[in-house]
């Protein structure tokens, strides 16, 4: 059977190293471009909401969040209806940040299906959303306490 979890998990870990090194000179470290990204293209979005969009628990969020908030990329906002929700924008330093964030990116997409027909990226695409949609039942089960059974 081929590993084909290894080889999602490996392109994952070296754009992941990638992106940490070339945004390491803005401040953002671990991941953290992740969640600027998903709260500017969704701004006032909560921080529930964000952890479950980037698959992470929400001490890893709160983590992330935390320090995204004192290096001033992002800022809380509360709810007009609801004082304890906390509503996530990006500040102006933020949505500067976005468009190299976003250049990065679509270069790394770019290079990744170098030499792929338009139809096999799509089916690169729906392949991996459905590997998503098969993982995420479990996720939702072990995030709720439950133990798989192998």
């Amino acid at each position: 059977m081929k590993d084909v979890l290894r080889e999602i998990g490996m392109i994952a870990r070296a754009l992941d190293s990638i992106s940490n090194i070339e945004f390491k000179e803005y401040n953002l470290t671990k991941g953290q471009y992740l969640y600027l990204v998903r709260i500017y293209e969704n701004p006032g979005i909560i921080q529930e909401k964000l952890a479950e969009m980037i698959k992470v628990d929400r001490t890893t969020a709160a983590r992330a969040i935390k320090k995204l908030e004192m290096n001033g990329f992002i800022e809380k906002q509360e709810d007009d209806h609801n004082k304890k929700i906390k509503k996530l924008f990006p500040t102006e330093k933020g949505e500067k940040i976005y468009p190299f964030i976003k250049s990065e990116n679509d270069y790394s997409k770019t290079i990744a299906l170098e030499g792929f027909s338009d139809r096999e990226e799509d089916t690169i695409f729906n392949l991996l959303q459905r590997v998503r949609r098969n993982i995420e039942k479990d996720w939702e089960f072990v995030k709720k306490g439950n133990k798989r059974k192998y």
